[in-house]
């Protein structure tokens, strides 16, 4: 048992690194955040994740933040669309593990299913053990307004599915061999590392704009690539698939080529792929597909900040109170609405 002294120096880092990274959720947050306890070992309010979850009340309007003690949880988790506010935090990805094994259909294999808007997860790994052979999702993101701090994100075909919505990554490690970031959100990774488990020319990315109206697209900011062997940075799945690397980091793991229009040449005329001052063995364009370019300087702009998904919005702090669960749940005080 830890003495008392680390503790309450647990519980004090929890919460100060949920004041710093936290998202915030507009003009409707409230000014009270309610505190859950998960632990495993029985000490918490709950014992598993999902469980906390679903103590949180339909229509939720209040700052919940879940604080993870260290395990391994083996559970299939939902955060469902009629849950929103929601933070899920450990405080080591490494020791804080949500794990399953499925696989199958995209929208039903995910070990974590985030449905809700102004949703927060940090310091977590997510994986997905399914392994070759399948679509094995470890986490799917269909909401708006969703942040990921310092998580671990790890499966092999499919790891994230980046469905729809506003989404920020900060500081993440992502992990697979197959498409294994895809979908049509709009969503900034800042300062991430990609590792790519491909033995041949799988690709990193398979994004899914289908249109040109669609203001969606994947924009990988100050990261880094590395590999087992050789990969591609994407590939066309949607005829207006946009893409964009700057300032990242590209081990040899990177093919020359770069990109993959997914055997259907129309899509060169469409796509989005761009390059902005990417750098290491992997960044030659000497032989990269020509339908893929590199951004001016002024072209680059738009995609440098967090501008891109309205981040300044909701990309902040929010509060700097408590409440702890209540010996009979969540009361009706700790759900109320606010302006």
């Amino acid at each position: 048992m830890a003495p008392k002294s680390t503790s309450c120096y647990a519980r004090f880092f929890s919460i100060t690194l949920f004041l710093i990274f936290m998202a915030s959720h507009g003009s409707n947050a409230a000014t009270e955040a309610l505190l859950i306890k998960v632990d495993q070992s029985g000490k918490g309010d709950y014992k598993k994740i999902q469980d906390a979850i679903d103590a949180v009340p339909s229509n939720n309007k209040q700052v919940v933040l879940i604080s993870v003690k260290p395990g391994i949880y083996e559970e299939k988790i939902t955060v469902p669309t009629d849950k929103p506010f929601i933070t899920i935090s450990g405080s080591n990805p490494n020791a804080t593990v949500i794990t399953w094994n499925d696989s199958g259909n995209i929208f039903e294999s995910p070990t974590f299913s985030v449905l809700a808007s102004d949703f927060v997860a940090r310091y977590l790994t997510i994986q997905n053990t399914y392994g070759v052979g399948a679509k094995a999702v470890a986490l799917r993101v269909s909401g708006d307004r969703v942040a990921f701090f310092g998580c671990r994100i790890l499966s092999y075909q499919d790891t994230l599915l980046d469905d729809t919505g506003r989404h920020y990554y900060s500081n993440c490690y992502i992990e697979g061999a197959v498409d294994f970031i895809c979908g049509n959100a709009a969503s900034l990774f800042e300062k991430c590392h990609l590792h790519s488990l491909s033995k041949g020319d799988a690709s990193i990315t398979a994004q899914h704009r289908d249109s040109p109206s669609q203001n969606t697209g994947f924009t990988f900011l100050g990261c880094k690539i590395t590999g087992v062997k050789t990969a591609l940075l994407g590939r066309a799945w949607g005829p207006y698939s946009r893409v964009i690397f700057a300032f990242t980091y590209m081990s040899n793991v990177i093919l020359p080529q770069g990109w993959d229009d997914w055997g259907d040449s129309s899509k060169q005329s469409s796509v989005f792929y761009r390059e902005y001052k990417y750098y290491g063995p992997g960044a030659s364009t000497k032989r990269r597909v020509e339908w893929a370019k590199e951004l001016t300087i002024e072209e680059a702009k738009p995609f440098l900040t967090k501008n891109m998904i309205g981040g300044k919005s909701w990309i902040t702090s929010t509060t700097n109170r408590f409440t702890k669960l209540s010996s009979n749940g969540i009361s009706r005080n700790n759900t109320r609405h606010h302006a």
